[in-house]
């Protein structure tokens, strides 16, 4: 307990720069996701294509050369920002390929027949999607979508080398302050397990209550 109690505000500090890093990667990779699985079932030829590229790429690319590519690369192009706005980029980019297409397996789910049920209604096909598919498509895939997000937390240890401020960035100070290297790492364990275990049961509750019955 001497490790965690003697340097609690440096934990904190970390645990804090995690939460947020997953909560706004997070967002911005659902609403990515959700945009990029439109494309991907749109009619509109070149919508498709957008959106297979940015599937293709982004979960073929590893992600800390994606990093790289948005901490170190975009800077070259005169886009300065805070590490922290770049790595949440990176993360909620990256995550929203694997959004895409579980959103895309889940409106592949949905009968044929309500699609053209609502376009025969009159509704074009943003509205079909919005308001028919996709709100039966995310309640078959509440689960895999909670996963992805709890990879998404996880994949935030990357950013503590890029100076962005996160939890297991903590051990390089502990360590230089000659604390036990095993007790340092199970308390940075012990705060993404917080994390993660959090991430579920969320989902677990919106899945009890959105989830389609099985």
């Amino acid at each position: 307990m001497k490790v965690l109690t003697d340097n609690f505000a440096l934990y904190g500090e970390g645990f804090l720069g995690t939460v947020q890093l997953t909560v706004y990667a997070s967002l911005l990779a659902l609403v990515l996701g959700f945009l990029m699985a439109s494309f991907r079932v749109a009619p509109v030829g070149s919508f498709r294509v957008f959106g297979t590229v940015w599937v293709t790429v982004l979960r073929n690319t590893p992600l800390t050369l994606l990093f790289f590519a948005v901490l170190l690369g975009l800077p070259r192009f005169g886009l300065v920002l805070p590490f922290q706005v770049f790595a949440v980029l990176a993360l909620g980019c990256y995550t929203s390929a694997f959004i895409c297409e579980v959103l895309r397996s889940g409106i592949n789910t949905v009968p044929t027949g309500q699609g053209e049920a609502a376009r025969s209604l009159g509704m074009s096909f943003g509205q079909t999607l919005a308001g028919v598919v996709l709100p039966q498509a995310f309640r078959s895939v509440i689960p895999p979508i909670g996963s992805t997000l709890i990879a998404l937390a996880k994949n935030s240890a990357i950013a503590g080398a890029f100076s962005v401020t996160e939890l297991l960035g903590t051990y390089k100070t502990l360590n230089e302050l000659g604390y036990s290297i095993v007790w340092t790492f199970v308390w940075i364990a012990v705060g993404y397990l917080i994390i993660t275990l959090s991430i579920s049961l969320l989902f677990h509750v919106l899945e009890k209550r959105y989830g389609v019955a099985r």
